[in-house]
């Protein structure tokens, strides 16, 4: 570098909210923090700007103790030296959805533009690894840069950085996403901390200045070299100003500047010769290191906030917004306020130290809280939602079948048309207390309502199977708008059924009515060919004498034996990385006796459950305990597992429905064992180098064979909704979809096994220090739940992706009566069709009232999306995650619809103008 180098020096602290500490703790130094800061910025001209770590949940944070300096705030950020978002929180990329990211850069664009200028970087200072499609999100963000610290370099125990095994050649690096969007990436080579603590004494200024302009030019591909002043949970570095005075003096031929990242940049752009660059494409998951320091087993960590943070996304993003946006047509007003609230306390537990588990024990206590918080009132607006649309429905076509039928409606939000087994709860009668009878008359009246004689019909009159469960006598209130609460008992019933072709974003309306030939009703057959067989119309499941069981797709007579098997073993690693003990072999339920029964025997569906009694070892033995003390190096522990035993119970319970091209898994372990790891194995016994997963708008290709470098024997990944190995030459693959079960592993065994992580037990944080996580055993019972879907060797274009995304979302269904309605019994308000895309989101724009509708492309190809909206519209606009109103580019003509193309991997939003 001949050109004089710039030492840009950009003051900051990485705050993550909740960690080694619990939220509050943090909070109040928080506070602490920023009450200097202020006062450093009213004070001194020369302490030029400070990053709040792009994320405006920082400003809440500090205004919900400090309310009386949200001016001296403002003035700050108005002037250009407080930089605020562009994200809500800085959230983990891996563990939340697609659309959880997206609303994540709404509500920090819609936060910070409050104040002034969203800050337009791309900030991922410590996200564990970074999703392919991030370069797309970033440009249709209006954010041409990604700052990012984990994913392409080496990254070890503490921070420290290796030499080796770099995929670009410099700091600066072009990336690229599977949909040909290219960023300026800028890697963190010398960490995000790098001008962390500038000495002010000459003689300690020189020796450090001596050092970091040295490493930065090591990596930098310019002259404009960049310093981080902070780190994690930093105070404001005061003296700042007079510790760049002296390294001014130190080093005439170098320019040091309080810089910001809008400034650094620009240099750099001016600096850059692109074609100096290395072009880095898709996912950044540290593939090209030793596999110790990933931190990908996050993913397993406290399993049960996964699976809550799973429920949480996809009655928000899934069921909720849809629902609302489909009763704001039919008049009701769209709570964007509420559904601010619950994505906002929802993201809350999104930062990496909160989702991946990775924190003590009050850090996650507390999560449970906020994701309870914000499914509640999801499942308020769910309510609300579904009672106006049911109240819209014309359900008259049941009025003949007498006073008492009680209709009720199936809502399918999932985006393509359903099938599948219902259970709903209706009130067969009610009495208020407000009639005045006496209690015991009232519960006397609802006991002797008649049950008999009824059957369940679907609005053109056919009788369909159905299993009624009495629930009997029960209390219940209605809230009115208008008055008081209204209590009640009532007679309920619970009715199991089969819905057949719900369309896509509709309903389908269903009776439950008096009917004088519901005694001779015909039954369908059963799906029992036997006490441990099941068959259907495409597949056939046989268990076994130790629960594992074969699986036989009809349509490519392929066979998948030896499915189902558990496997155990020891975990002497942390919250942050599994590690198996030196030498142990692992544990499987194969040949041990299970207890086998049949659960439910219905003309729609069958289930057989499956016990095991599994003795285990206890915990580590007492050497783990010791080498946690002296914080030993995960990966150079030789602890190994107690010879004590306890009974690991599991209860599986397989299920296979009429009409199913999956089969339902549902475990419950009983844990009552520590530090281990219990997988379940599905042998695939395909030929296939690669594997695909779902991911953030992406399917994304991985290998099956790690790269040369990685020496870690577990080769765990992240998934979203699926993992999927398919041989396309065989015409066969099998697609394994789960509910917040975010660890999958394709084992090097012969066999193309796909290992699903069910439980990680382990005892401590980890990272750089000892502190003690004794929850995160996660003693105690625990539920998780899958799908096996066998194919023809598409994922996609078999449907398998789909079945494994109408996996992730539960049927809504309401109650109503029998009145006239504008809305037909079997009806859908937009239609779309391309067997390419996936659809992410159906919601309302806060600012314009437009619906908003979005996809991604599935492949690598061009798609064509068709669109048509029964719903009174001028125009649709093709617009990006911000949503912001464009040009359009159809006419109102519903019966024209849309049609347009789809680039390769595109995520795609489209505008209904109203």
């Amino acid at each position: 570098m001949n050109k004089k180098k710039t030492a840009h020096i950009i003051s900051h602290t990485h705050w993550d909210r909740e960690w080694y500490m619990p939220y509050e703790k943090h909070h109040v130094r928080l506070v602490q923090l920023i009450d200097a800061l202020l006062d450093k910025l009213d004070g001194d001209s020369e302490f030029r700007s400070f990053y709040l770590d792009g994320q405006t949940i920082i400003l809440e944070d500090y205004l919900q103790v400090r309310p009386e300096n949200q001016e001296r705030l403002q003035r700050h950020i108005t002037a250009g030296r407080l930089l605020i978002g562009p994200w809500y929180i800085l959230q983990d990329a891996f563990l939340t959805s697609g659309e959880a990211n997206v609303r994540n850069m709404q509500i920090g664009h819609q936060d910070a533009k409050r104040y002034g200028e969203v800050a337009k970087i791309g900030y991922f200072p410590d996200t564990f690894g970074l999703v392919g499609q991030t370069p797309q999100l970033m440009q249709q963000s209006g954010i041409t840069n990604v700052f990012f610290g984990r994913g392409v370099k080496p990254t070890g125990f503490n921070n420290t950085v290796s030499d080796d095994g770099y995929e670009s050649s410099f700091s600066e690096l072009i990336w690229e996403g599977p949909d040909g969007s290219k960023v300026l990436g800028i890697l963190f080579a010398n960490w995000y901390s790098n001008g962390n603590e500038v000495p002010v004494d000459e003689a300690e200024a020189r020796a450090f200045w001596d050092r970091k302009l040295a490493d930065a030019e090591k990596y930098a591909s310019t002259s404009e070299l960049l310093f981080m002043n902070g780190c994690d949970h930093q105070p404001v570095q005061l003296d700042l100003p007079k510790a760049i005075e002296t390294a001014r003096k130190l080093y005439p031929d170098t320019e040091f500047v309080h810089s910001n990242f809008p400034d650094y940049l620009q240099a750099v752009e001016q600096a850059l010769d692109n074609d100096s660059l290395s072009t880095v494409k898709g996912e950044l998951r540290s593939q090209r290191t030793d596999g110790w320091g990933t931190l990908v087993n996050t993913a397993s960590a406290r399993v049960y906030l996964k699976q809550m943070n799973q429920e949480g996304q996809a009655l928000l993003e899934k069921v909720a917004e849809p629902l609302a946006s489909f009763a704001h047509v039919l008049g009701k007003e769209y709570p964007h306020h509420l559904f601010t609230y619950a994505w906002k306390t929802l993201m809350q537990n999104h930062p990496h130290d909160s989702i991946c588990g990775c924190s003590v024990d009050e850090v996650h206590r507390e999560m449970v809280t906020r994701f309870d918080k914000s499914r509640h009132v999801a499942e308020a607006i769910i309510d609300d939602s579904k009672q106006v649309i049911a109240s819209k429905v014309d359900t008259s076509v049941f009025a003949s079948f007498g006073e008492d039928a009680l209709p009720l409606v199936a809502m399918n939000t999932t985006g393509w048309t359903r099938s599948g087994t219902i259970s709903v709860e209706l009130d067969a009668a009610r009495l208020y207390l407000r009639e005045g009878f006496t209690l015991e008359e009232t519960a006397l009246r609802m006991k002797e309502v008649d049950l008999a004689g009824r059957v369940l019909v679907d609005d053109q009159g056919n009788t369909l199977d159905v299993t009624v469960e009495d629930l009997g006598l029960l209390f219940g209130y209605d809230l009115p708008d208008d008055k008081f609460r209204q209590p009640y008992m009532c007679r309920r019933v619970k009715l199991t059924f089969r819905a057949e072709q719900v369309p896509a974003l509709g309903l389908r309306a269903y009776a439950w009515v008096r009917r004088a030939e519901a005694a001779a009703s015909p039954v369908g057959s059963s799906l029992l060919r036997g006490e441990r067989v099941m068959e259907n119309e495409l597949l056939h499941v046989e268990i076994a004498g130790d629960g594992s069981f074969s699986l036989t797709d009809k349509a490519t007579g392929r066979v998948y034996r030896d499915l189902g098997v558990y496997e155990n073993t020891g975990d002497i690693g942390n919250e942050y990385m599994y590690k198996q003990p030196e030498g142990e072999a692992a544990l499987t339920t194969k040949g041990l006796p299970a207890r086998i029964s049949v659960l439910e025997n219905t003309p729609y569906r069958a289930s057989i459950q499956i016990a095991h009694d599994w003795e285990i070892p206890a915990s580590a033995d007492a050497k783990l305990d010791e080498e946690q003390r002296a914080l030993v190096y995960y990966p150079e522990r030789k602890a190994q597992r107690s010879r004590e035993t306890v009974t690991l119970k599991l209860r599986t319970i397989v299920s296979l429905e009429r009409g199913g091209r999956g089969v339902h898994i549902e475990t419950t372990i009983d844990n009552q064992a520590k530090d281990h790891r219990v997988r379940a194995l599905f042998p695939t016994d395909l030929s296939a180098s690669v594997h695909h997963v779902d991911s953030m708008f992406e399917i994304p290709v991985r290998d099956n064979v790690p790269a040369p470098e990685w020496a870690n024997p577990s080769n765990t990944q992240h998934q979203q909704a699926f993992v999927d190995v398919s041989d396309s030459e065989a015409g066969a693959g099998l697609t394994v979809a789960n509910l917040g079960l975010n660890e999958y592993e394709v084992l090097r065994d012969g066999r193309n096994t796909i290992a699903i992580t069910l439980l990680r037990s382990v005892g401590e944080l980890g990272d750089w220090g000892l502190f003690p996580t004794p929850e995160a055993q996660c003693l105690g019972k625990h539920t998780v739940r899958m799908e096996l879907i066998p194919h023809s060797g598409d994922g996609m274009t078999s449907g398998a992706y789909v079945e494994a995304y109408q996996f992730q979302i539960p049927w809504t269904v309401c109650q109503t009566g029998v009145h006239d309605g504008a809305i037909a019994p079997a009806y859908a308000p937009i239609q779309w069709g391309s067997p390419e895309l996936a659809f992410t989101s159906l919601k309302m724009n806060e600012e314009t009232g437009d619906l908003l509708l979005r996809w991604y492309n599935m492949s690598d190809q061009h798609a064509e999306l068709t669109l048509k909206s029964e719903i009174p519209h001028q125009y649709f606009y093709k617009t990006t995650i911000l949503e912001e109103p464009r040009e359009p580019i159809s006419s109102g003509n519903s019966r024209e619809g849309l049609s347009m193309r789809v680039l390769p991997s595109e995520i795609v939003t489209v505008g209904i103008r109203r």
